[in-house]
């Protein structure tokens, strides 16, 4: 198994990316967030950054699966 890490997606706010995170990792895929922004002392550098979600690459397929069941629920 790869230990490999990618980027699965990047969002404009880190509670965005929390509830994504906590999604995935009810579904079972490990995930975290990686961000800079300044340690919390600038946060609008998480806009101008983007924060992002984490997966090992062997989850990718299936936590963009997962993430895409999501945001089409709430589109409808």
């Amino acid at each position: 198994m790869s230990k490999e890490t990618v980027v699965l997606t990047m969002f404009a706010t880190e509670l965005d990316a929390l509830m994504a995170r906590d999604v995935l990792k009810d579904e079972g895929v490990a995930a975290f967030l990686l961000k800079d922004d300044a340690g919390g002392m600038k946060p609008h550098l998480q806009r101008t950054n983007g924060v992002r979600l984490m997966v090992n690459a062997a989850d990718t397929e299936r936590a963009h699966r997962i993430l895409r069941t999501l945001t089409s629920n709430w589109k409808a």
